[in-house]
């Protein structure tokens, strides 16, 4: 049993403020409702906080937690539960700590008559612009159930566009954090028993030698030092990244990256944005607060920028494609189609099937930049170690000249 401070209103008016043991919020809540009252709002009654709390105010809301609740959510509100018995099952049924409390802290604010938007809207942790604006949407239109399964389909494909990215690219990524660890374990723990021995021998070493042992002393020296710069220099780049002008110059380096990098990069940015936006117009927003929200959740400055042109443009009565056409991020396929969809009244028809033919060649982009990347790892690899193993047997070739 948890004490929980509640308020509450009675029937005749005014305000009661108390304390009450229960099992939960929901036992509370039924309690003071058969004493009577109107909860307005319930809180567990903490001592200071322990590991288990912070913990759990460490743990990530992922992405797949908010696909399940709006999916469920949809499902409850479209089988007719009330509003508030379907949060409080959702509350019950959720896995996630950090995510349940913010479902509780939803569902107190909405028992307390604030609408559902804006009570999500005061936890941005959960629920960004995207999901605030097309609750709202939905809860002005009537047709909550449905912007809450168009909302679980958008998280879908997102969740899915990211885990299809994140799989393929593990291999790599581990194939170059081993390649880091053999360079540093030859550097530091091989080469200086070569060095060793050569210096025992005397004599002049072979230029590449002497430079993989000078590398190896300096490291084995100064390593106090080197690994702390690295870490800084890190450090610094990322706050460089995420500065707003480090981002604006990112987003534009990532569309040209080598490798097919940059193309694949462009085709997830086009993918969202079609994705976004079709969602958002299907679920009645009005346009111009869609295609600022569209920008804002891109994911990429130069489309953010491309939207806020696009915005000013359509508020004077211009189409949305015209001034996509001028920028470099969407092909000519794309803004066509964008054309053609505004033209017959179904852009957000089109605005899907963009974002499907986008997203089934990002698949098809990055399994071919895999097969790619895996040789070209391997190659790397075998590159850098060969190169550590002919400096160290280098001396070895004149050996005999060193023995004399």
């Amino acid at each position: 049993m948890s004490t929980f401070t509640y308020t509450a209103r009675p029937v005749k008016g005014g305000q009661s403020i108390g304390e009450i043991e229960g099992a939960s919020k929901a036992a509370v809540s039924a309690e003071l409702r058969r004493r009577g009252l109107t909860v307005l709002s319930i809180d567990e009654k903490k001592g200071l906080p322990d590991i288990n709390e912070l913990l759990e105010s460490m743990t990530k809301i992922k992405l797949r937690d908010k696909v399940v609740f709006s999916r469920q959510f949809a499902t409850m509100i479209n089988a007719g539960l009330a509003l508030l018995r379907a949060l409080y099952i959702l509350e019950e049924q959720t896995e996630n700590k950090r995510f349940r409390k913010v479902i509780a802290a939803v569902r107190q604010d909405v028992e307390a008559g604030m609408p559902l938007s804006d009570s999500v809207e005061r936890h941005p942790v959960a629920f960004d612009r995207l999901y605030v604006s097309m609750v709202r949407a939905g809860e002005i239109g009537g047709v909550l159930d449905q912007t809450l399964e168009r909302l679980a389909t958008q998280l879908e494909k997102d969740d899915s566009l990211r885990r299809s990215i994140k799989s393929a690219m593990t291999y790599p990524i581990l194939i170059g954090v081993f390649a880091v660890m053999v360079m540093l374990g030859l550097i530091l723990f091989v080469i200086p028993i070569f060095a060793e021995m050569y210096n025992d021998l005397g004599g002049q070493l072979p230029l590449l030698t002497r430079i993989m042992v000078g590398t190896s002393n300096f490291m084995r020296s100064f390593w106090f030092v080197v690994f702390p710069a690295l870490f800084l220099a890190a450090y610094g780049l990322k706050r460089l990244k995420n500065s707003d002008k480090g981002t604006d110059v990112w987003d534009r380096i990532k569309l040209k990256l080598p490798m097919k990098l940059g193309p694949i990069i462009q085709k997830i940015v086009v993918a969202r944005f079609s994705r976004t936006l079709a969602t958002l117009v299907s679920s009645g927003v009005p346009i111009l607060q869609a295609i600022d929200i569209t920008g804002k959740t891109s994911g990429n400055r130069v489309v953010e920028h491309a939207m806020e042109e696009v915005k000013e443009n359509v508020k004077g009565g211009e189409s949305i494609a015209r001034p996509l056409e001028r920028v470099k991020v969407f092909p000519p396929m794309v803004t066509q189609m964008i054309a053609i969809g505004e033209e017959t009244g179904a852009l957000d028809t089109m605005l899907h099937k963009i974002a499907d033919f986008y997203e089934d060649e990002v698949d098809s982009s990055v399994k071919s930049l895999t097969s790619i990347i895996e040789p070209i790892m391997m190659i790397f690899i075998g590159g850098l170690v060969g190169l550590i193993v002919v400096a160290m047997y280098l001396p070895i070739f004149n050996l005999f000249q060193l023995v004399q």
